[in-house]
């Protein structure tokens, strides 16, 4: 499945990325370390913990290790350039043996046939002294080199974009190139990078955690309580750049009939599953976090502290944005069934609530608008809200502007078209993706498909090509709509396409 999508802006990653040093064998102890502490094993005393519902035993090496610890240092071994083959059987037959022996005809090696010539003869059998000095290996070899960077390279009109990927119980960064974004598009992964953990949300930043004066980073939450930064200017990475919060300790031991467990976690860490992320693009080193363990974190990432925890809501909380025009402003939502805004610029006020009639989805700030914003919800239905109308009383119940019943399931995600107003797309569990005017408050459905992603999970507009939606879902194929490709969508913002393309006047 892919689980979130989050767009590069164009010219931020390198046009030739660098290849990640080959791991030290001390990181590759500290990625086994890493796998087997969140697998609930003991790395101090290396000795296996046992869950209420599992029998680990002992294993020695001559047998296969149990499930667990293969998962949990399979993706470390393979960092290690570790290669294991099974065979079904367990060993190779001696017949199947002997007959690859008798196809190759080793005992006729030796006997030469007399109509070839051993050396050879014309100027094409020239010898050189070494490879540098043959001219067609040479070229040749710059061939290659060429193919090979050219295989490589970011192209200035190329759209990238990050995805989210979970296959077989192993989990991955896909770092897409999109060639003609405007045209026939052609989409393929550029390079993936292996995660540890299923992914849940990703926010793109460019805060220069490494030095300079931007970087190209991935923010990735998962199941586990830590949040990795990824920089995506390195090819075959293997560790992340910066991790907030996380496990200290995990540890699960069994004692008679009863298993105790024994949870530490970092400083200021998220202790349940980072559902979102919102990188504040005003204050480039400021991240928020939303989790199910029914806080909302802001970090530096800078620094690698958290800077403010809120617990302003009583349940999970799904989803966090920070608005586009007052950076300082973030807003929440929560299973608990309200929306929540704060402040950053005055810490003690407790904010803002709405009330919501189901769990909380996916939110956005209106793009266009810094007083409005959509929330999304379990039961198919979409709420528009204008902050102008709150009061500082919680108690009050304030109304939405508009309502929605979009979609049959629950809608996951909401994407604004950054250059068209009152434009937005919505996707779904019911595996539809709808496309919507909100203007006046007066929502129109202008176009609905299934685009064969199946239930989808993510959506995303693109800022450089506003026309062009990415989405994901439980079919975990990358699907690329040309909106402008549906009639109605080109009659009515065909006008905005050809604005965007003009050139700028001098």
């Amino acid at each position: 499945m892919i689980s979130s999508i989050s767009w590069v802006p164009k010219g931020a990653s390198k046009p030739v990325p660098s290849a990640a040093d080959p791991p030290s064998k001390e990181e590759i102890e500290e990625i086994k370390k890493a796998a087997l502490l969140g697998k609930g094993f003991d790395v101090e005393s290396e000795e296996g913990n046992e869950d209420d519902d599992e029998d680990m035993t002992a294993v020695d090496e001559s047998t296969e290790q149990p499930d667990e610890i293969e998962q949990a240092i399979g993706a470390a071994n393979a960092l290690g350039k570790v290669s294991t083959k099974k065979t079904s059987g367990g060993s190779s037959s001696f017949s199947d043996i002997a007959d690859g022996l008798d196809e190759l005809n080793m005992d006729d090696y030796d006997d030469e046939d007399d109509d070839i010539d051993i050396f050879g003869s014309g100027l094409g059998d020239t010898f050189y002294p070494s490879n540098e000095l043959d001219p067609y290996l040479k070229d040749k070899g710059d061939d290659e080199d060429s193919e090979e960077l050219e295989d490589i390279m970011i192209k200035a009109d190329d759209a990238v974009l990050v995805s989210t990927r979970n296959e077989d119980d192993m989990s991955y960064l896909d770092v897409w190139i999109i060639e003609d974004p405007d045209g026939d598009s052609n989409a393929y992964v550029h390079h993936d990078i292996l995660i540890p953990a299923f992914p849940l949300c990703t926010a793109w930043l460019d805060c220069p955690i490494k030095g300079g004066e931007k970087g190209n980073f991935i923010a990735v939450g998962s199941m586990e309580p830590s949040i990795e930064i990824w920089d995506l200017d390195i090819v075959d990475e293997v560790q992340p750049s910066l991790i907030l919060g996380g496990y200290s300790e995990k540890k699960k031991k069994k004692k008679g009939k009863k298993t105790e467990k024994s949870i530490k976690y970092k400083k200021d860490s998220h202790t349940g599953a980072v559902l979102s992320l919102a990188w504040n693009k005003g204050f480039r080193n400021i991240l928020a976090s939303a989790s199910a363990d029914k806080l909302v974190k802001v970090w530096d990432v800078a620094t690698g502290d958290c800077k403010l925890t809120m617990n302003h809501h009583t349940d999970k909380v799904q989803a966090v944005a920070w608005n586009h025009h007052e950076h300082e402003v973030l807003l929440s939502g929560s299973f608990d069934h309200t929306v929540v805004m704060r402040d950053g610029r005055k810490p003690t006020h407790t904010g803002f609530k709405w009330l919501v009639g189901a769990d909380v989805e996916s939110l956005a700030w209106d793009p266009h608008d810094q007083h409005s914003f959509v929330v999304s919800l379990e039961n198919g239905t979409i709420l528009g809200f204008d902050i102008r109308t709150a009061a500082s009383n919680s108690s009050t119940e304030l109304k939405p502007t508009f309502t929605i019943h979009a979609h049959d399931k629950a809608v996951c995600a909401i994407s604004y078209n950054p250059l068209v107003p009152n434009l937005i797309a919505t996707g779904s569990e019911d595996k539809m993706v709808k496309l919507w005017d909100l203007s006046n408050n007066q929502p129109s459905c202008l176009a609905s498909q299934n685009r064969k992603a199946g239930a989808v999970f993510a959506l995303s507009f693109l800022e450089d090509c506003p026309f062009l939606l990415a989405l994901g879902g439980s079919k975990g194929k990358l699907e690329l709509w040309d909106t402008l490709s549906d009639a109605t969508i080109s009659k009515r913002y065909g006008k905005y396409a050809r604005q965007d393309k003009a050139p700028a006047s001098t």
